[in-house]
């Protein structure tokens, strides 16, 4: 068996050239959202904003289109319908990242259209719904050639692997290797890995146990994903920052009263500090 590393260091963020313009931060496209859950479209995208990519486009049903487009002016929108993906594949081959699944609901179409997004050759972070309809249509992700993410909790988890418990580390380096994708199984202390490298987070905290929040994480890792970073590189900083936002959030509002909006708030300090460090 291959032998574990683990990984304490994280990767650094480049300095943004002086002649950059949007198109050098990538595009990235959040397919999310379901009628009563435009919410977490909107939280991805605007992470997705916030971790610094170029571009973001939300593809949504059409049904709640205006709502999501509302709530924040940097993002576009386009409105969709699961009946008919060509136009959603087709925004999707375009972009440099593809995050889906937030807010997805769990219908035979988003099924279908979670099964041809896999078949893009772009990378993508399968998120929340996005894996729930996937978890029993075993290997769907195993032939693409562009990187793949996962971002279980620990019930999504057991869902993939029909595992309850056990060791995390362990448990989350054979699903990656078995599937060939970047596991990120989230909960205190998340765990990122490619199956041979091993991350374990140390920031966040309790209060971060609230709606929303994997949907930030969603958009995060897209943004760096768009960016130009790894695969296991945009897992790696993508977990420690939003956890650090989470613990800025926590300091000046409390574990209790945390909600996603905060650590979206807190981002830009995080990011910032992050990317001041020589």
């Amino acid at each position: 068996m291959t032998e574990i590393e683990f990984v304490d260091h994280l990767p650094v963020w480049p300095a943004r050239p002086t002649d950059a313009h949007k198109g050098t931060f990538g595009t990235v496209i959040v397919v999310a959202g379901s009628v009563g859950m435009s919410g977490a479209a909107v939280l991805c995208g605007s992470a997705a904003l916030r971790g610094g990519a170029g571009l973001v486009k939300l593809v949504v049903p059409e049904l709640i289109a205006a709502l999501v487009a509302v709530q924040q002016p940097c993002y576009m929108v386009a409105g969709a319908s699961w009946d008919r993906l060509d136009p959603v594949l087709e925004a999707a081959r375009t972009a440099d990242a593809v995050v889906a699944g937030p807010g997805l609901g769990r219908g035979p179409k988003v099924r279908e259209l979670v099964g041809r997004l896999c078949e893009l050759d772009v990378p993508l972070v399968l998120d929340a719904d996005a894996l729930n309809v996937l978890g029993m249509w075993p290997g769907v992700w195993r032939n693409r050639m562009a990187p793949t993410l996962i971002t279980p909790h620990p019930g999504e988890f057991a869902r993939l692997t029909g595992q309850k418990g056990g060791e995390r580390v362990a448990g989350a380096v054979e699903l990656a290797r078995r599937e060939g994708v970047i596991v990120v199984l989230k909960g205190a202390g998340t765990v990122v890995t490619d199956g041979r490298r091993v991350f374990v987070n140390t920031t966040g905290n309790p209060g971060m146990a609230t709606g929303g929040t994997g949907d930030v994480l969603a958009g995060l890792l897209g943004a760096l994903l768009a960016q130009g970073f790894s695969a296991f590189e945009a897992a790696q900083l993508a977990v420690y920052l939003h956890g650090r936002a989470g613990d800025q959030a926590r300091d000046r509002v409390g574990e209790v009263s945390l909600i996603a909006t905060d650590i979206l708030d807190s981002l830009p300090v995080a990011i910032r500090q992050q990317t001041s460090r020589k």
